[in-house]
């Protein structure tokens, strides 16, 4: 009878260290800490230099450089990163990847705009708005201030501008000590702290703080006051974010695409649907659109827009084919399904003669009193060899839609069952643009805003 010799046991010491090492690149900084308690040849090969390395560089950005100037180990840099900001460890690495690359793309497009940003803030900082202010900051929001305390505040802002003829707005993103001077404590707005602020319009993003009158825990938003309503404290909110990670995080991603233009040195929250390009021949025509929530309301529905146009012509065209833009044609479609029709001379005043290479850009306005809505047409264009040849160029089609909003949980007075609608299309022969009663809105560029703490109400339009 044959006896099979029994197999010699495996200690670990005796283990080859490559295989072990490959099997512990598979953890996390969690799983490998505890390795480091189960012997002491698991305690050795958790401390392995490359190991960290790969930790410090996926939830602390490190390079070799910053190893080289901090003296100690990857994993001793690890320790001293965790130490101070390990609470915000599932937010760190991508709040950091989004403020570099927004500096990145600042230092090329908009250089003047770096040297706004402030240093971060202290924990001990954070800790003491929390204390003032009485309400815990979310860690997202606190991280993210610990790489950047916001900006300081000049103009332009680094949350987007909107220009028009006769109306401005640029957003300063807060720092957090301004931010806990505008902290709200009033009926319709309970702990809200304030993002951002534009000294022009007196426009800030809000971020709830607590679950209160209808808003949902850290979502950002514009205050809309509701102006059928009797009671100053029933305040519409159009949403901007369910969070700050997500607003901010969103923001960049759209200012470092390029969806958002850069404008004499200023990000323009213009959003540009790439499918919104028609040609005609050698003429290319492409919109983007804004939805401006300091002119808008949604009690009564008063839903303010503003679209860029950028017309050009082929730079392979040939000298014959310039032209001059003669006249526009709009059809304008509602959600509730509503057509208008407007026509009129030129654009915005001016009638552009296109030669090869030329772009020409104009920005325009219009009003619904419907939360979403469409626009398509066409431009009239002549020869400028033969003005008896007239041709059409079309317009793509291009959909406006404002900001999901919600209302608050109480209303004091039932909202108006009657609605209005204000149209712009283009401007006034004066350059001017109106509200919906026809009296202009006025040269807002010039406003001094006297003191910041005073200006924190939601702006009545």
């Amino acid at each position: 009878m044959l006896t099979m010799a029994s197999s010699p046991e495996l200690r670990m010491d005796e283990l080859p260290s490559d295989p072990l090492l490959h099997v512990l690149s598979y953890l996390g900084f969690r799983d490998l800490v505890r390795c480091s308690y189960v012997s002491r040849r698991l305690n050795d090969l958790s401390k392995h230099n490359p190991l960290w390395k790969s930790l410090c560089c996926k939830h602390w950005l490190l390079s070799d450089a910053d190893r080289l100037q901090s003296g100690v180990s990857w994993y001793c840099l690890f320790r001293q990163y965790y130490g101070d900001l390990g609470r915000y460890i599932q937010y760190y690495p991508v709040l950091k990847r989004a403020w570099q690359q927004l500096k990145d793309f600042l230092q090329q497009r908009c250089p003047r705009m770096i040297a706004s940003l402030k240093d971060g803030a202290s924990e001990v900082e954070l800790n003491d708005i929390e204390a003032q202010i009485g309400c815990r900051l979310p860690d997202d929001y606190r991280c993210s201030y610990r790489i950047h305390n916001g900006q300081k505040l000049v103009i332009p802002g680094l949350m987007g501008s909107m220009s028009l003829s006769n109306h401005y707005r640029s957003e300063v993103l807060l720092d957090v000590e301004t931010a806990a001077g505008g902290f709200q404590q009033r009926k319709g707005m309970r702990r809200c702290l304030p993002l951002t602020f534009c000294f022009h319009t007196g426009l800030s993003q809000y971020m709830a703080l607590e679950p209160a009158e209808g808003r949902r825990m850290f979502e950002s938003f514009y205050p809309c006051p509701d102006q059928t309503a009797q009671d100053p404290s029933a305040i519409d909110m159009f949403i901007t974010g369910s969070c700050f990670l997500e607003w901010f995080t969103t923001y960049v991603h759209n200012v470092v695409t390029g969806e958002y233009p850069i404008i004499r040195d200023q990000i323009f929250r213009y959003v540009h649907d790439k499918g919104c390009v028609a040609t005609t021949g050698d003429i290319t025509v492409s919109v983007s659109t804004s939805f401006l929530p300091e002119l808008s309301s949604v009690h009564p529905p008063h839903f303010f827009f503003t679209y860029r146009i950028r017309i050009e012509m082929s730079s392979s065209a040939s000298p014959e084919v310039a032209c001059q833009l003669d006249s526009r044609y709009w059809k304008i479609t509602t959600s509730d399904g509503n057509v208008e029709e407007v026509q009129g001379p030129g654009v915005v005043g001016e009638f552009p003669v296109m030669t090869p290479g030329k772009v020409h850009e104009y920005a325009s306005c219009t009003t619904f009193s419907t939360p979403s809505e469409y626009m398509e047409g066409h431009y009239t264009f002549h020869r400028l060899a033969n003005k008896e040849e007239v041709f059409q160029v079309a317009i793509p089609r291009f959909h406006m839609v404002c900001p999901p909003f919600r209302e608050p949980v109480t209303r004091t007075q039932k909202a108006s069952s009657s609605s209005y609608s204000a149209r712009f299309d283009d401007h006034d022969d004066d350059g001017e643009y109106c509200d919906g009663d026809g009296d202009d809105f006025g040269d807002l560029r010039g406003i001094n805003m006297a003191a910041l703490e005073g200006a924190w109400c939601p702006r009545h339009i």
